[in-house]
């Protein structure tokens, strides 16, 4: 089933071969996507940060040669500036190409960054994302300077962009609030949510179902929470982009042995739960190798019984009583 713009169940995230944490190197990243191809994926969701612009370029020349139909989404909201190599920032991906990310929600802000991902990919792509939009990121003043940007002329540059070959446009954010306050304010066809509908933090049920109501696609990325959910409650264990604290890790390690007593790899049900829910649309999946990718596809396909979600749900009540 696919919803009206073409968003199937599920599609391949390519933060991974934007080098995220660790090189990939491009054999490694063509398998992957080869992989990916070989499995019927035919979504794939990059941006321009990933990598400054790797990711967009790997999938753009796996692509290339390929005539079926696929849908790709990519973000606006930061523009790269060319730098030597000696100033290039940290940016928490490996190697990235020389580039200076640079937060941008103008109209010509956003149609630069456009016009560079699609010289990159080599195609215009399906969707559209405004990234990392919010509080979150920017804080409330940052982020009110960057919702003064787009208001005056951002968002009028997407619906020119959706009006003239771009099929959707969207948000590709971490946060809960900023999605709630654009669908009052936007036409929205999309929104990527990353890291708030899993296992381990369930805080966007009200933008699921604000966005079901008013027909929007929920695509849920971040399904693993940084790492956490797939590594299990090791010490060097990520969440949301960060070690993982002592209570995010006594957490994690409490959800192992529910899974434990039903049999059933804690990756398994973090990758199963977005599609519990009736608003979700796509799960992206992320990985970094063919050798992830066929971890998770498996994981997708074993069979959970009903009584580990509902121990899950008690579980995760418990915590929420005892904070």
């Amino acid at each position: 089933m696919t919803d009206a713009l073409g968003l199937p169940p599920l599609g391949l995230g390519t933060a991974g071969i934007g080098n995220l944490y660790r090189p990939v190197t491009d054999a490694q990243a063509e398998a992957l996507l080869d992989s990916a191809w070989d499995a019927g994926i035919r979504y794939f969701d990059t941006a321009p940060f990933y990598g400054l612009g790797r990711a967009e370029a790997r999938l753009g020349r796996f692509l290339s040669g390929r005539r079926e139909p696929v849908l790709v989404s990519t973000k606006v909201g930061r523009v790269l500036e060319p730098v030597d190599l000696d100033h290039v920032p940290e940016v928490g991906f490996a190697e990235p190409l020389p580039f200076a990310p640079r937060f941008d929600y103008s109209r010509d802000g956003l149609l630069r960054s456009f016009d560079d991902s699609v010289g990159r990919l080599g195609r215009v792509p399906d969707l559209l994302l405004i990234h990392d939009i919010g509080e979150m990121t920017h804080g409330t003043e940052g982020n009110a300077v960057h919702m003064a940007a787009l208001r005056t002329g951002g968002f009028r540059a997407l619906d020119e962009l959706r009006s003239s070959g771009v099929r959707g446009i969207g948000i590709g954010v971490n946060e809960v609030a900023i999605g709630l306050a654009l669908l009052e304010e936007v036409r929205l066809d999309a929104i990527l949510l990353a890291g708030r509908h899993t296992l381990l933090d369930r805080s966007a049920g009200p933008l699921l179902r604000r966005a079901e109501a008013a027909g929007v696609a929920v695509i849920a990325a971040g399904v693993f929470n940084s790492g956490i959910l797939a590594t299990g409650a090791r010490p060097d264990a990520k969440f949301d982009y960060a070690p993982a604290s002592r209570d995010i890790l006594d957490r994690v390690a409490g959800m192992e042995r529910v899974a434990a007593r039903h049999e059933a790899p804690l990756s398994a049900l973090a990758l199963q739960f977005p599609r519990r829910d009736p608003a979700v649309r796509t799960t992206l999946l992320g990985a970094a190798s063919a050798g992830e990718l066929a971890v998770s596809l498996a994981d997708l396909e074993r069979p959970v019984p009903t009584g580990a979600w509902d121990d899950l749900d008690a579980f995760t009540s418990t915590q929420k009583r005892a904070q």
